[in-house]
């Protein structure tokens, strides 16, 4: 390998949100973070010299996007996802993913409105809905003995006329499904016939582990095109969410308008550095791509030998997309509050609990795969001495 991703990096003096802010966020110290999604491995090295390039300019004003910024995503989606025809028109700057689904809550919708969402699910989609003043309506995933499905017959029953928009979740975070061309067809047919808009959040679209390919939910038909917000981001395909750069790819002109208002109206301006930083990343950083991809797939084969040999008793659900596993530790005896206890204070494991993703998520645990090797078989033999202890 060109890359290097066995390297533990210390990052405790670096501000980060995983390992800088333990002690004051959960009161220890001596924790292994495998929480938020982020990665433990260095970037791409070229994305590094562009941004001290850069930052040897002595000025930091107002600035422009670079060309290779729109052709280098153009590119991407064409050659990865199959997306062909992407036009630079239709991509808009977003602070991020997160922000790109509350610009288009405000966009397209008025306080009071219904947003469908299919928890358990990315938990700010919950916190963007209640806090712009939309209600929440659930269309729960169908756990199908550890295979998660849409459930199709309860998406139409919910919608109404007060009923705006879904947020998508493609892939799924937590739950690691990579949706089949077949079942997004079958949403975007239901929302062409409910005429309700798709946000597709598809921030992991470059995280797939499995045999199923990424499918672009705008791509799946000639309806689903002008009805859907696609909301792509460099940050977790190359380790970048500390530079807040994310793009709306909407070819409806009329929703592209709404989205440009809302932006316009406080969503500030693009970094810096974030920008140069996609554009580099597109242009030079499919070979580290494609190594890490390996490096997650090793990853994920270890964690699932692990449980399979030494903790058999909890179930660990597939991993299609995204480098994040969600495990069922009903086994345990435990409730939610206790099970979150027995993983900080006795396994040392700083995670995500289930709950946190809504209905769906009680006995849910999900560990970020993102890290070195050498970290993540210390984390599950924390874990394996604290069961056994038990």
């Amino acid at each position: 390998m060109v890359y290097d991703f066995d390297t533990k990096i210390d990052r405790t003096s670096r501000n980060s949100a995983k390992w800088t802010l333990m002690k004051q966020i959960t009161g220890m110290e001596d924790l292994i973070p495998l929480w938020v999604a982020d990665m433990d491995f260095a970037v791409v090295p070229e994305v590094v010299e562009a941004l001290k390039e850069r930052a040897s300019h002595p000025i930091f004003g107002y600035t422009a996007f670079t060309e290779g910024y729109y052709t280098g995503l153009i590119n991407w989606m064409d050659k990865r996802h199959g997306w062909k025809g992407v036009e630079k028109d239709w991509i808009l700057w977003s602070p991020g993913v997160v922000a790109g689904f509350s610009i288009a809550i405000q966009a397209y919708s008025q306080p009071g409105d219904k947003i469908l969402i299919q928890p358990p699910v990315y938990y700010p989609f919950m916190n963007q809905i209640r806090g712009t003043g939309r209600q929440i309506v659930e269309n729960p995933l169908i756990d199908k003995g550890g295979h998660y499905e849409m459930d199709f017959e309860d998406l139409e029953k919910k919608i109404d006329d007060r009923t705006k928009m879904i947020i998508l979740c493609s892939p799924h975070n937590p739950i690691g499904r990579v949706w089949k061309k077949e079942e997004l067809k079958k949403l975007a047919k239901i929302c062409e016939e409910k005429d309700i808009l798709i946000i597709s959040d598809e921030i992991h679209n470059d995280l797939i582990l499995g045999d199923i390919p990424h499918t672009c939910t705008a791509t799946v038909s000639e309806d689903a095109i002008q009805r859907t917000v696609t909301l792509v981001a460099p940050s977790k395909t190359f380790n970048l969410a500390g530079l807040t750069n994310a793009d709306a790819i909407i070819p409806n002109p009329k929703l592209r308008a709404g989205f440009a208002a809302q932006v316009s109206k406080g969503s500030g301006h693009s970094n810096i550095f974030g920008s140069l930083a996609q554009d580099v990343a597109y242009n030079h950083g499919e070979p580290w791509l494609e190594e890490c991809l390996a490096y997650l797939r090793g990853n994920l084969k270890f964690f699932n030998e692990f449980f399979a040999e030494k903790l058999p008793q909890f179930k660990v659900y597939p991993l299609e997309g995204t480098y994040l596993t969600w495990v069922e530790f009903s086994a345990l005896g435990m409730n939610d509050e206790e099970l979150m206890d027995f993983m900080l204070k006795k396994a040392k494991l700083w995670l995500d609990e289930g709950t946190l993703f809504g209905r769906g998520g009680s006995m849910f645990m999900r560990f970020n795969l993102a890290c070195p090797r050498a970290l993540l078989k210390q984390a599950l033999e924390n874990l394996e001495k604290a069961v056994n202890e038990l």
